[in-house]
């Protein structure tokens, strides 16, 4: 099959028709035979066939043939690629509406700002710009703070709103960074910053039909933990939005809450896991946690259950292994790839990117706006990704550059910040970084005020195990859970993550200026929850990640040699994060040890080029020859800052010696600029 060069989009533009659809012929009185309109002789029905119908069939298939280009190959398109492969593309009828082809065009334009949800955090309305757009996306900015927190959603998003939509409909907007909420004043703000409101005549979902639901807001149900599914979790319904409701789990922190509807598999009425024998986690320091009563809870609480009729079934998809379609890649937002089903199971779907290991696959929910029909790239203007041909496996390999197969240098691990990379270090696709949820630190750590009191995080009796199907989260029973990093269930509501090293003042006083980026690498947990002071202290099994906090020698020239190091018990600094007795003594004998980095705070570090990096491991003593390492993997002031020992001694190969010397001076760094702030 031949593909078509041309954007044909001429294909899909209405036609005037060459017979009129209906007309009384003068001369007999009969009427015309409407060509839009199939007679059925034996039944005498009329079927009738729409003209828009035929369009949209048409514009299919013209979007299947025309070509993406592609560097040394034959241009390729969906149509030759779905014959020679003999595959066929997931039908278009499946998707959902906002998944599938657009009606309109979109027409956001950089600089225009608007309300969201923070994907993050999904219970928080902010501040946002428009930082780019391709095709049907546009990658939004929270104003004020780095742009590494940028995120991309489609033009249709629920999740976007109008400016103002947020003090009309009652929710509390959080302001850029610097700002107090009671001082915000949106006017004010688009004047300061010279910005124009995007138009409310591009949301979508301002026009969005509401359908009459049971659920209320206070309502308690059942719910799946999306970051971690095997558990299933008492919740409560906290708002309402049209058809969607926002789930929030008792006692926990809201990063774990999650947009939903009726039909959603993720939620189910109370009493659901009593009927079918499933374990439900209840609330963390729930005193009756062992004997959960749901009659009690509720009375305790003063609130009502979802009622039952209010959850709908949701119908099952017809998706099928070795259909084809189009994914954005959530290692790297910015592309779309073409994608096979490679397993499905009642709600979701795996996705393989054609040409790439399959160590990428991933699972992915039915109704997620992040698939698409084949050919919706192509509609919408936005560039596809066609699949990696082995030779240019080969060839990535061979012109240098970034070593990960397939990758083209294109993308970082710390996301939107930098566009391309030269290493293994920085690559989102790396062995390193496949398995990381982020390197980022919680974008508003430290900033959010506690929610509710505080539980105590006890520590579990180690013997004690509960035979009912009722599960207190204080002592997580999942295998995910324990012996792993940290309990990902072991942060209770108004915990934030730990505290963020500040850069820099709270805020320039320019309401659009960005500060710098974060530099403090937070821990999180396997569902990439921030670990909080409690959970480190507390925790009962050793962290993979304890290294990073390592335990500085007083005699650290003799570390070194050949021979193991020598560390004493007492912490210099163990982390950023926590408070050190008898830190300035201690300081001051590193100090003299590591006479470069005396008095170097962390964001005067990250400003660093690579050749200064470099500089600065060949400042340390017995780090010479180091220097040029760190300058082949283009090591940033940023990203030194965020390695850990383990990266210094496996992606860096340097001896455990040096590499104590390289951390040390990076945790030093850190609590330069916390003691600069705290003199403040």
């Amino acid at each position: 099959m031949e593909c078509n060069g041309e954007d044909d989009s001429k294909g899909i533009r209405k036609r005037k028709s060459k017979l009129p659809l209906k007309e009384e012929s003068r001369d007999n009185g009969e009427k015309k035979e409407n060509p839009d309109e199939i007679e059925d002789k034996p039944e005498g029905r009329i079927l009738r066939v729409s003209q828009r119908a035929r369009r949209k069939r048409k514009g299919e298939i013209t979007v299947l043939k025309q070509t993406v280009p592609s560097k040394g190959r034959q241009a390729w398109c969906w149509a030759s690629y779905l014959e020679e492969e003999r595959a066929i593309a997931v039908p278009t009828k499946l998707f959902k509406e906002y998944q599938s082809f657009p009606y309109n065009k979109n027409g956001f334009k950089v600089g225009m700002k608007l309300e969201g949800v923070d994907p993050e955090h999904q219970s928080i309305y902010c501040v946002l710009t428009v930082a780019e757009v391709c095709g049907y996306r546009i990658r939004l900015h929270f104003d004020g703070y780095p742009d590494c927190y940028d995120f991309w959603v489609n033009a249709d998003s629920s999740d976007i709103h109008p400016v103002g939509w947020c003090e009309k409909t009652g929710h509390k907007l959080h302001p850029p960074k610097g700002y107090k909420e009671e001082e915000f004043s949106w006017p004010s703000y688009l004047k300061a910053c010279k910005a124009q409101a995007a138009p409310k005549s591009l949301f979508e979902n301002q026009n969005a039909t509401v359908i009459p639901s049971g659920f209320r807001v206070g309502m308690k149900l059942e719910a799946v933990d999306k970051k971690n599914p095997t558990f299933i979790c008492v919740a409560t319904v906290t708002d309402m939005v049209d058809n969607r409701f926002l789930v929030h789990f008792d006692n926990w922190d809201e990063s774990y809450d999650y947009w939903c509807e009726a039909a959603s598999p993720h939620i189910h009425p109370v009493g659901w896991c009593k009927e079918h024998k499933r374990t439900l986690i209840t609330p963390p320091d729930y005193p009756h946690a062992k004997h959960f009563s749901w009659e009690k809870y509720l009375e305790e609480t003063s609130s009502l259950p979802a009622p039952a009729r209010a959850f709908k079934v949701k119908p099952s998809h017809s998706f099928q292994k070795n259909m084809k379609l189009e994914v954005v890649d959530k290692r790297n937002p910015v592309f779309i790839r073409v994608a096979t089903i490679v397993d499905t199971d009642d709600y979701r779907i795996k996705v393989h990117f054609d040409g790439w290991d399959n160590i990428y696959d991933y699972w992915t929910d039915v109704d997620s706006p992040d698939i698409h029909p084949a050919g919706w790239c192509a509609k919408t203007g936005h560039p596809l990704q066609p699949p990696l041909s082995p030779l240019e496996l080969v060839e990535a390999l061979e012109h240098g550059g970034c070593p990960t197969a397939g990758c083209k240098g294109v993308g970082h691990i710390k996301r939107a910040r930098h566009i391309g990379h030269h290493s293994a270090f920085s690559c989102p696709y790396s062995e390193l970084n496949l398995n990381k949820e982020s390197l980022l630190p919680d974008r508003l750590s430290g900033e959010m005020p506690a929610a509710s009191p505080v539980p105590r995080n006890r520590k579990a009796e180690a013997s004690e195990r509960s035979t009912s199907p009722v599960i207190n989260d204080r002592k997580c029973p999942s295998p995910g859970h324990v012996g792993m990093k940290s309990s990902a269930h072991n942060r209770p509501s108004g915990k934030t993550g730990p505290e963020t090293t500040k850069l820099e003042d709270a805020e320039s006083k320019s309401p659009c200026k960005k500060p710098l980026l974060c530099i403090v690498k937070e821990k999180k947990a396997p569902g990439g929850v921030l670990q909080t002071k409690d959970t480190i202290k507390n925790k009962e099994c050793e962290d993979e990640e304890t290294e990073n906090n390592l335990l500085i020698s007083n005699e650290i020239k003799d570390v070194e040699e050949p021979s193991a190091p020598r560390l004493l018990s007492q912490p210099v600094i163990v982390s950023s994060k926590l408070q050190i007795p008898g830190l300035p003594l201690r300081w001051e004998q590193q100090s003299k040890l590591l006479p470069s980095v005396a008095g170097i705070p962390a964001s005067k570090v990250s400003k660093w080029s690579t050749d200064e990096v470099s500089e600065f491991i060949r400042s340390l003593p017995g780090c010479e020859e180091h220097g040029k390492v760190f300058k082949d993997e283009q090591i940033d002031g940023e990203a030194f800052l965020l390695m850990t020992q383990s990266d210094i001694v496996k992606i860096m190969s340097i001896k455990l010696g040096p590499a104590l010397k390289i951390f040390n001076s990076i945790l030093m760094f850190k609590a330069a600029e916390k003691n600069s702030h705290n003199e403040l």
